[in-house]
């Protein structure tokens, strides 16, 4: 059986639309994955605000979430969808599926046209071309750029669960600070009255100018820290509402007036490598891109002689001379590029792929050890303020307060017990919060939030 040249043009023709035909836009755009990974991570969904019926909700939410002390679980859902920053990441799904579709889409064919006259003969030519190469090599650059939007989403869920946790510290921060203003002004009103008890001693002849200066220079100074955490709290606020993407009166929001209490115990955690290793999302977004650039490297082996392949028809009408139809392929001739420097190129692309896997490996096993004992410490630490330190504290002041009572000791050495207490509360707050950064750090090292700890006092 005799195939006419037309009817083979035909089939390629229908073969390419078919192909073409196959490569669409899924209907969430990957928007799906990325909120399944940050739900399961962070503790909140994340989603792309693409219409104004999603921007309503987001306003809805917002006005839910901010009518109370935003906890750090509400800072984080909202961060998740009200960072603007994060919103442009989120865009880059759009940008990578694209890519994806167009990578399944047939280059369009070449249409040729020839007139030519002499001699009293018109002669025209037609032809119409595809390139085969990308018809060959269709289904194998279009799994490359599906691997390529398999990466853009666990990038895209990296940064959103990067986000997160950056508003988690932020807001401990934030509360941290508020608490320290709240100490430092209560130091400061008892300055100030120790202060005004100096000046009144002096007056009366019972006290020297002394002891009436050291009471006006811890006075001055309470005030100074006061200035100082003030300034603390209203940037790490700031921070906090650059993470929130808030302004206006959605800014005016309100924090709790401390951190939350300790655990009741610490997380007890196995093998922190193990769980690192599996569960980061830079892990798995590196194992990806290896896998990616393997299949680039197929890619190239199998075009390195032939770049350039195509198959038209022809047709060509010579004024009253019968029609002549046929057709015509052209071939690139590697005689001067045999395609070994592409080749080359894809294999060192590929093994700094492979070596940057190991490497991210090997650096999410030093920091999930690293972290894990850095809480463990933070934890220690904080307890021991809580349970040592500002107890033994307490008893002193106590005792100086019985002592004073029974006109043992002077209210200058009352007063004295009140300053030292300042350092000793100062640095149990300090603890306190490096405990909450240390829990946050732990979390984002071992890829994603772990499960809630049982403690003395909501976390809010």
């Amino acid at each position: 059986m005799n195939i006419k040249p037309s009817q083979r043009l035909l089939g390629v023709t229908g073969l390419a639309l078919a192909l073409a035909g196959c490569a669409s836009f899924s209907p969430d755009g990957g928007m799906n994955a990325v909120s399944d990974i940050a739900r399961a991570k962070a503790g909140a969904p994340a989603r792309m605000l693409r219409s104004d019926t999603d921007r309503h909700a987001l306003d809805e939410l917002l006005k839910a979430r901010l009518a109370q002390p935003l906890s750090a679980d509400d800072a984080v859902a909202i961060a998740l969808l009200n960072n603007r920053r994060l919103q442009s990441t989120y865009w880059e799904l759009g940008v990578a599926e694209a890519d994806l579709v167009q990578a399944g889409r047939l280059q369009n064919p070449s249409f040729g046209y020839k007139h030519t006259r002499g001699g009293g003969d018109v002669s025209i030519e037609r032809a119409l071309t595809f390139n085969l190469v990308s018809l060959i090599t269709a289904p194998l650059a279009s799994r490359i750029e599906g691997r390529q939007f398999e990466a853009t989403k666990l990038r895209v869920a990296a940064e959103a669960v990067q986000v997160a946790a950056d508003t988690r510290r932020a807001w401990v921060e934030a509360v941290a600070a508020t608490q320290g203003v709240g100490y430092a002004k209560q130091v400061a009103l008892a300055a100030d009255a120790g202060a005004d008890l100096a000046q009144r001693m002096r007056n009366a002849g019972n006290w020297s100018a002394y002891d009436q200066a050291r009471e006006q220079a811890f006075y001055a100074e309470a005030m100074a820290d006061v200035a100082r955490a003030t300034k603390a709290a209203t940037a790490a606020r700031e921070q906090l509402t650059r993470m929130l993407g808030l302004w206006g009166e959605k800014a005016q929001y309100r924090l709790p007036e401390r951190l939350p209490d300790l655990p009741a115990a610490p997380r007890e955690l196995a093998d922190v490598e193990q769980t690192a290793v599996r569960e980061r999302l830079d892990v798995r977004a590196a194992t990806l891109a290896s896998q990616q650039t393997a299949a680039s490297l197929g890619l190239t082996r199998a075009t390195r002689f032939i770049n350039v392949l195509e198959l038209g028809g022809t047709r060509e009408s010579n004024g009253d001379e019968p029609k002549e139809r046929g057709y015509e392929v052209t071939l690139e001739i590697p005689l001067f590029d045999w395609g070994g420097a592409r080749t080359a190129r894809a294999e060192a692309v590929y093994m700094q792929a492979v070596n940057q896997l190991a490497a991210t490996a090997t650096d999410a096993r030093s920091e999930a050890r690293e972290s894990y004992f850095a809480y463990r410490t933070a934890y220690d630490l904080a307890k021991h303020y809580r349970d040592v330190v500002i107890p033994l504290r307490k008893k002193l002041s106590d005792e100086t307060l019985l002592r004073y009572n029974g006109m043992l000791v002077s209210v200058f050495e009352l007063l004295a017990d009140a300053r030292e207490q300042r350092g000793t509360v100062n640095a149990a707050i300090e603890a306190q919060k490096d405990f909450w950064l240390a829990d946050s750090n732990l979390e984002t090292a071992l890829g994603g939030k772990l499960p809630a700890t049982q403690h003395n006092g909501e976390h809010q």
